[in-house]
């Protein structure tokens, strides 16, 4: 108002108005004087006010009846000039306010007569306007009458005047309802009692309202009245009226003042009352009304409908819904089922198009549609409003498809593209392809089934821009485009999506963060889930509850009509950014009903876009099953079907990849579009943005992108990514270039899907998982039994999954691989496999790097979670699977070794797991990763490992793939001891706590602590265990294994058994040296004869390795000597042990049973063992040196202060260390010097063994064949070598007994004869007299004896008499060798050495036992020259024994094997008597030697007159020297035998005279030549022999008549002989006449001749009483026979005759005493 009432603006007023009225009188100045003057006192009353009056337009206004009165007077004039500048005045009046209601009042009364008369019409109109719009003065009958007067210009002929006076009626009606406005403002404060208004009374007692509420009411009241055709009550003087502008008035109202009805109860009770029954009784042409049926089939013709009014009504409807939906609910539930009606087929097509619009214009108001649902579809027995509008655009858009569109678009043409075609040939051209210029513009279009509809642009989104709603000028129904209403409905269903979606996820979001900040526990993960209902209410408000129903219900009640619309439309779409649109209300959905936990309704719309993604009638079990569900709920609308339609084939798309479906037998090839594409990219949107809500879902999406990977080609690479690859088979697949940009897109996509899963709650992440799962078990179904590409698909995204979770690994660690482990990994298929190792692999690796929180090394559980999957892969067969499992242990130690702590037993465990069966590449590779364990970490593992590391390293050792990884397995555990011996102190601290805690725990639960080898310590334990292992490596059926784990063992325990516990050494002598011997002792006796041919390859095998027997022997010797040298090195540990003596028996058995074995090389290993723990180091001779230099004996130091019984500060110094490596790698043992312990039982014990194998050895066989078993010559030798050290600890005990037994071995062992094959090597050759070891080590036993005799007890002594037994018998070798049982053997001179035949039994060949035998004769000597005297040897009859002995070789003489054995016999008997006669004599008196004699005088016998002859080719020389030899033995008879005649036997000097007597008659050989004889003749042992016949006849005095009467025998025998002779050759003389005598004959006769002379000379010698008259008589009677011989013609025989004669001449004379002592001289001197 300052702009009319500022004093400029009242004296502009006040001037113009002065100006208005001077005009006003000039124009009546001439006709209407009245009017002038009226004029003229208006001026003067004006000026007055002026004058008078401060607040002018107060004053005005007092008096503006006055004022306005010359005005109204002029229009009265009806002049049109006067008029107009008096209703010009009017209104600057108006505008000014200083018009008072009576002025009104008249104004009012004035115009409406003007309008009767028709007269300015328009001027009128603006009049009105101004004055209703400028103030509020006008009011109740005036108002009502200006606004008649408004509606009746409405209504004039004039086209302008209408139109004009239509808007005035428009502004007035508003203008009435903002009085009610303002009025109600400024009465706010004021609260009045609501007065209850009567139904029906008086419709004009309006009272309680207040002047302007009352205007309008009554207004409204009368609108209603006239659009019903009845009169109105207040707007009194209406003529006419038109229904259309009373429905546009109506709806403005209710629009643009809904406060008013909601305000004042008297309104509301008008629209309940009035506007509503008004609205439906007006519809009701368009209910009843069925397009093309026949109006003559009722009885009353059908009003059609009309489209002004329908529209209007629509508009109407759509205010009071909006606006007024609260207090009209029920009205409302019958506007929207007419809403849905209006929708159907049978319907126009107009009143389809704007039904469709007033239904969009309530799509996008949602909290309206949620008022509905709560209103309508909540309550029990109400419409189910909210649904039937869904389902009814569903059926309309389905309709618009399936009917064919009528009306006024049927006849048109189709304006956006003709079905032309070029030429017959060319192709016909889907709709809405227009050919422009060549190319192809594709105008956006649904086309489903031959039907085309094109897509209008016809609103923005989110508002409802209704055309045909507009169409407020158009009388007649418009001509819907083609395609209008689709683009219509299409838009409702997606701001009905978008509108609901974004209400009730604000609204979700809001009453999360409620319950979020209400609950304590923040920690609830966000219930996203299906589980959602499980979530108390003590949680949740009642309104959240109240909210959640309300949500649940709209998306129930709309869900199933949406998708079967947009179903419908996606497979309709050929336009991109529709089906984008589309695709998006779906993806929407979906996710809401996944928040809301809205199972079915979820799938169903995922369903839908899995669908959609994939070809046509695609096979995928998953997708079909879900549609079968739902399609069997269809849903009525009022009598129509709501159908699920199934996607068409033939939609018109770019088809942009050609690939192969994934299917057990794929038939062809599948076709992607450019739209499944699209639908792929919307479901990975939905994954990636919605994964926390699909729960179950994920089943559908998974396998459907499973599908596309698949038909795309895409492949898994490292980590699970797919990256695009060639299809493996089949036709390969073929992509577009557009497909091909964007497949690296999509597989980024696909990954980042899997990436977001670390963001998705535990419980949707378990979801993920389990999908991946079952189509994990899918694929694999589908890869059973053939070899087709399996689909990797869920393999590779499980790993993704897994990797990106790797914080929260735990809570899908166990699903994961427990899937992986238990099916993939265990597929026939090797692709399934090898990706389900490559995962699981991955995955521990992963997982083992991840930097957890709390880091592995604090989180053991989490640890052993991680490595079991690993060990667990061991239960698998599949090598290409345990290769990755070993691959991936290998980079877990080259990365994680140092931190692997509790997790070393099960990665341990895999390597161990390994079978020998598993091929060679797996047991290199899991060997490799424990090669790298022993030389890297095993300072890093608990100890308590190492017990496994050793037994996983032995368990490689029995492997038999390869043998260089079973030997270097024994290196690793030769590693291993070091490390245990470096280690030690720290080892060992560690296990005794950890047994302290273990032992503790088992205490606690009443056990026992159970592990091998206890109660030995821990530490102790670890070594045994190392023990036991290489103890069952040596007897591993392959030899070098064997061999090389012997070695190791016995290196190891010699190296590093000192730091055992004292009392642990009795668990390795017998459980595990001895357990060895037992197991390697039974292998080798069963060991298999065959021979081996090669060992494998080319390799060709030694001959004394070329059976399993030999090798074993090997082993046997190699573990028997290990165990030895134990035994031996050790005593001082082994000896205080409680059981040593069993030990030793034990160790004694196995020593025994293995010399017995028949098998040279270990039987003579034994026996070395058996010296070893004897402690006799072997000597070496020359021959057998190694070449190595010599050992360095260092002599092991008696640890005394450490090996104390209990053993309790052990010392970790190694005590063997130095000298025994060196000694043992030179390959012979360092002598020990040890504090010897003796112990007599063991001696004897050790005896015992010795005797048993030396009598089993030596017994001969009972059969003889070729594979009888006669041991060696070194084995013997080894044997008796072993005696006198052993002696030497027996001896005090030694008795007869024993000494028998040893005779009976070394007779045994002698006579053992030997190969032919091996007496070149014993025997250097037949000649050489050379005594074998064997022979020798006999003889030094027997010498070892007979010192401990010599220096022994008499009790000893009595032993003489059994060693000169056993002597004896081998000097009897000497002529008759030993037998040995029935084995024929052939001299050694006869053995074939060089002719070694092959398959020929080896000849056995007697050895040559001169040699022996004599040195044997030796020794007898030497002996008896000591012990002659001995009572044990006088008794023993030892001299009669040696003579009989010597005997044998004397009397074969030349017969001997051996000349040297005779020679040798003579002068040891010479020796022997020479000592033992006078013995012999000293004992004559006792008897003792009588039956010596004869065997004496038997022998001389028997050696001077041997029976053998002398070799031919004897010569001279040599047959003089073996005279000289029995010219000893009669000298000895002379001077050691006769001269002690009286103390001898006189049987036995007759013998020995006789014997003389026989050896000095000469008796010839008729077989030497002439030249020879004189020597042969044994002359000089005849001279010798008659010489000391004579001697003995008479030299000495006859001590007894004994001797006497031996003279005389002898004499009277050698007279009486020469007698005989010579008389005989007397006779042969005479009768030889001239012819010479035979040569020995002659021999002979000398011989006598001489013979008588030397007698002769003898006699006179010898003292004359000595001789007897008998034999002077015998010797003077030869005289006569000798004269005779005189005549004999031989001048040899003259020449002795003469000699013999000469001494005669002494008994020529008488024999006087003088004469006599004479003829001696004589005799004696001419003798001389």
């Amino acid at each position: 108002m300052s702009g009319t009432s500022s004093p400029e603006a009242v004296k502009k007023l006040l001037e113009n108005m002065q100006g208005d009225l001077r005009g006003l009188s000039l124009e009546c100045r001439k006709k209407f004087p009245p009017v002038k003057e009226a004029a003229e006192s208006g001026i003067i009353k004006v000026k007055t006010i002026a004058a008078r009056n401060t607040d002018i337009l107060a004053a005005l206004k007092e008096n503006s009846s006055e004022v306005v009165q010359p005005f109204l007077m002029g229009c009265g004039t009806k002049e049109p000039k006067i008029t107009q500048l008096c209703l010009a005045a009017i209104q600057r009046l108006m505008s000014h306010e200083v018009v008072s209601e009576a002025a009104a009042g008249n104004i009012i009364n004035m115009l409406w007569q003007l309008m009767e008369n028709s007269l300015e019409e328009l001027k009128l109109l603006q009049t009105v306007l101004v004055l209703l719009t400028t103030n509020t003065v006008v009011h109740d009958e005036a108002l009502s009458k200006a606004i008649v007067l408004c509606f009746r210009l409405h209504f004039t002929k004039d086209n302008i005047t209408n139109n004009t006076a239509a808007a005035t009626v428009r502004q007035v009606v508003t203008v009435v309802f903002e009085r009610v406005v303002a009025e109600d403002e400024r009465y706010k404060d004021t609260i009045d009692q609501p007065v209850a208004v009567q139904g029906n009374s008086n419709r004009r007692s309006v009272s309680t309202l207040k002047p302007c509420a009352k205007d309008a009411y009554m207004l409204f009241q009368d609108l209603c009245q006239l659009v019903n055709a009845d009169a109105p009550y207040w707007l009194v003087g209406m003529t006419e009226m038109t229904r259309t502008f009373g429905l546009e008035l109506l709806e403005s109202v209710l629009n643009d003042f809904p406060q008013v009805f909601l305000q004042h109860q008297e309104f509301s009770f008008l629209l309940k009352e009035r506007v509503c029954p008004l609205v439906i009784k007006l519809f009701s042409p368009n209910i009843k009304f069925r397009q093309g049926s026949s109006t003559s089939s009722s009885p009353a013709p059908v009003e059609k409908p009309y489209f002004p009014i329908c529209m209007r009504l629509l508009r109407v409807v759509s205010v009071l819904i909006k606006q007024f939906y609260s207090l009209l609910v029920t009205e409302c539930e019958i506007f929207l089922s007419l809403l849905v009606k209006f929708l159907d087929a049978d319907k126009p097509q107009w009143l389809r198009a704007v039904a469709v619009e007033s239904i969009h214009r309530l799509c996008v108001q949602p909290q309206l549609l949620r008022s509905f649902c709560q209103s309508y579809d909540m309550k029990q027995h109400s419409t189910k409003v909210f649904r039937d509008i869904v389902n009814a655009l569903g059926s309309f858009i389905q309709s618009l498809f399936l009917v064919p569109s009528t009306g006024n678009t049927s006849a048109t043409p189709n304006q956006t593209g003709s079905n032309a075609s070029g030429n017959a040939g060319s192709a016909q051209t889907s709709p809405g392809v227009l050919g422009i210029g060549g190319g192809a513009t594709v105008l956006p279009a649904f086309e489903y089934r031959g039907t085309w509809i094109p897509i209008l642009n016809v609103t923005v989104q989110g508002s409802a821009k209704a055309t045909y709603l507009e169409m407020l000028d158009k009388v007649e129904p418009p001509t819907i485009p083609e395609g209008y209403a689709m683009s219509v409905a299409f838009h409702c269903l997606l701001d009905l999506v978008r509108g609901i979606t974004t209400m009730i996820e604000g609204e979700l979001g809001e009453a999360e963060t409620v319950s979020q900040t209400t609950a304590e526990t923040t920690s609830l993960p966000a219930q996203s889930s299906e589980q959602q209902d499980l979530q108390s209410v003590s949680d949740q408000s009642e309104k959240e509850l109240v909210s959640r129903a309300v949500w649940e219900e709209m998306v129930n009640a709309c869900w199933c009509g949406l998708l079967a619309a947009l179903s419908l439309l996606l497979d309709a779409s050929t336009d991109e950014a529709a089906t984008e649109n589309i695709l998006k209300a779906e993806l929407t959905m979906a996710a809401l009903c996944g928040r809301l936990g809205l199972v079915t309704s979820r799938d169903a719309f995922i369903t839908a876009i899995c669908k959609g993604s994939l070809p046509p009638h695609y096979a995928l079990t998953v997708l079909n099953s879900t549609t079968a569900a739902l399609s069997s709920k269809s849903y009525s609308i009022q009598g129509q079907n709501v159908q699920m339609i199934s996607p068409s084939s033939e939609s018109h798309q770019q088809v942009v990849a050609v690939g192969q479906p994934l299917a057990l037998q794929p038939q062809g090839t599948v076709m992607l579009t450019s739209k499944n594409i699209q639908c792929m990219r919307t479901l990975l949107n939905l994954a990636h943005c919605h994964g926390a809500v699909l729960g179950t879902s994920w089943q559908l999406v998974l396998a459907t992108l499973q599908h596309l990977v698949w038909i795309l080609g895409l492949k898994p690479g490292v980590g699970g990514a797919l990256k695009p690859g060639r299809a493996v088979e089949g036709p390969s697949t073929v992509l577009t270039t557009a497909v091909m940009t964007d497949l690296p897109v999509i597989s980024n996509i696909l990954s980042r899907l899997f990436e977001s899963s670390q963001y998705l709650d535990d419980v949707s992440l378990h979801h993920l998982i389990n999908a991946l799962c079952s189509l994990s078990l899918e694929a694999m179904d589908m890869a059973y039994g053939n070899n087709k590409e399996p689909s990797l698909f869920a393999v590779a995204k499980l790993l993704e999954t897994g990797l990106v979770n790797m914080h929260r690994i735990e809570i899908l660690w166990r699903p994961l691989t427990g899937h992986l482990l238990e099916k993939v990994c265990q597929h026939p298929n090797s692709r399934m496999r090898e990706w389900g190792a490559e995962a699981l692999t991955s995955l521990i690796k992963a997982g083992l790097t991840f930097s957890h929180d709390p880091p592995l090394s604090q989180n053991q559980r989490l640890q052993l979670l991680l490595l079991n999957p690993l060990k667990e892969l061991s239960n698998i067969s599949h090598p290409d699977i345990r290769i990755k499992q070993l691959e991936c242990v290998l980079q877990i130690l080259q990365s994680q070794g140092d931190s692997l702590g509790p997790g070393w037993p099960l990665v341990l465990g895999v390597m161990g797991a390994i079978r020998s069966d598993q091929g060679e590449s797996l047991i290199r590779t899991a060997f490799q990763c424990l090669q790298l364990v022993v030389t890297d970490f095993l300072p890093t593992m608990p100890c308590t490992c190492l017990q496994i590391v050793v037994e996983v390293a032995g368990s490689f050792g029995l492997h038999n793939q390869e043998l260089n990884i079973s030997l270097t397995s024994i290196g690793l555990l030769w590693n291993i001891s070091d490390y245990f011996f470096q280690r030690g102190e720290i080892i060992e601290k560690e296990l005794n706590k950890e047994e302290a805690v273990l032992q503790k725990q088992a205490e606690e639960k009443g056990v026992m602590l159970n592990r091998p080898f206890h109660p030995a310590s821990p530490f102790d334990c670890l070594w045994l265990c190392l023990y036991a292992k290489l103890g069952e490596l040596c007897v591993d059926p392959r030899p070098a294994v064997r061999k090389s784990a012997g070695q190791t063992l016995f290196s190891t325990i010699g190296a590093h058994g000192t730091l055992l516990q004292h009392s642990t050494w009795h668990t390795v002598i017998w459980k595990v040296l001895f357990h060895l011997l037992d197991r390697v002792r039974e292998s080798s006796t069963t060991a298999d004869k065959e021979k081996i041919e090669s060992g494998g390859g080319n390799i060709l095998i030694h001959h004394s390795r070329d059976t399993a027997e030999k090798q074993w022997a090997e082993t046997w010797v190699l573990t028997l000597a290990g165990v030895a040298r134990i035994f031996n090195t050790r005593r001082y540990l082994l000896q205080p042990l409680g059981d040593f003596s069993q030990a030793w028996d034990v160790l004694l058995d196995h020593i025994q049973s293995a010399a017995l074995s028949k098998n040279n090389e270990v039987s003579l290993a034994a026996l070395k063992s058996f010296q070893e723990i004897l402690q006799i180091v072997s000597p070496v001779r020359d021959s057998e040196k190694p070449d190595t230099p010599p050992a360095i004996n260092v002599s092991v130091p008696v640890v005394v202060g450490t090996t104390t019984a209990t053993s309790l500060g052990r010392s970790f110094m190694r005590t063997d260390s130095i000298g025994e490596r060196i000694g043992r790698y030179n390959g012979s043992e360092p002598p020990v010097i040890t504090d010897e312990i003796e112990d007599l039982n063991l001696w004897w014990a050790a005896w015992n063994s010795w005797y048993r194998i030396g009598s089993e050895s030596t017994r001969p066989p009972v059969t003889c064949d070729k594979l009888t078993f006669i041991p060696s010559q070194p084995f013997l030798t080894a044997l008796i070598q072993i005696f006198p050290a052993l002696y030497q600890h027996i001896k005090t005990g030694f008795s007869m007994d024993d000494l028998q037994k040893l005779g009976v071995i070394l007779h045994g062992a002698v006579s053992v004869p030997i190969s032919s094959d091996a007496s070149p090597f014993i025997l250097p050759s037949y000649t050489e007299a050379v005594l074998t070891s064997l022979q020798e080590a006999v003889l030094t036993a027997l010498d070892v004896l007979q010192k401990a005799i010599c220096v022994g007890s008499e009790s000893m002594q009595i032993m003489y008499p059994a060693i000169f037994d056993q002597l004896l018998a081998f000097v009897e070798f000497s002529c008759k060798p030993p037998q040995y049982g029935q084995l024929e053997t052939k001299h050694i001179a006869n053995a074939k050495y060089n002719q070694i035949q092959l398959f020929a039994p080896a000849e056995w060949v007697a050895l040559n036992y001169v040699p022996f035998a004599e040195r044997s004769l030796e020794v007898v000597v030497d002996l008896y020259q000591k012990t002659a005297c001995h009572k044990a040897v006088v008794t023993e009859k030892v001299l009669q024994n040696i003579i009989k002995t010597l005997r044998i070789p004397l009397s074969l003489k030349y017969s001997c094997p051996s000349e040297s054995t005779w020679k040798l016999a003579v002068s040891s008997l010479l020796k022997v008597l020479s000592i033992g006669l006078p013995v012999a004599r000293q004992h004559a008196s006792s008897g003792k030697f009588d039956s010596m004699w004869p065997e004496l005088a038997n022998t001389f016998e028997d050696f001077l007159f041997t029976k053998s002859t002398p070799p031919d080719n004897l010569s001279i020389q040599e047959f003089q020297k073996n005279e000289s030899i029995d010219v000893e033995v009669v000298q000895l008879i002379s001077t050691e035998i006769l001269p002690y005649a009286n103390f001898i036997p006189k049987e036995f000097v007759g013998q020995i005279m006789t014997m003389l007597n026989k050896g000095s008659i000469h008796s010839q050989s008729s077989s030497f030549t002439e030249a020879e004889i004189d020597i042969r003749m044994r002359e000089e042992f005849s001279k010798v022999c008659f010489e000391t016949l004579l001697q003995f006849s008479f030299s000495n005095k006859v001590t007894t008549p004994q001797e006497g009467y031996i003279s005389r025998m002898a004499l009277s025998v050698l007279l009486k002989r020469s007698q005989d002779v010579l008389h005989r050759y007397i006779e042969d003389e005479r009768l030889s006449g001239k012819c010479p005598l035979p040569r020995q004959q002659v021999t002979e006769i000398i011989f006598v001749l001489k013979a008588v002379s030397t007698l002769i000379d003898s006699l006179k010698k010898t003292q004359p009483e000595n001789v007897d008259a008998n034999t002077w008589a015998q010797v003077i009677a030869l005289y006569p026979t000798l004269v005779e011989c005189i005549t004999c013609s031989s001048s040899e025989v003259c020449s002795a005759l003469k000699e013999a004669l000469v001494p005669f001449k002494d008994f020529m004379h008488p024999p006087a005493s003088k004469i006599c002592s004479f003829i001696s001289d004589h005799a004696v001197s001419s003798f001389a």
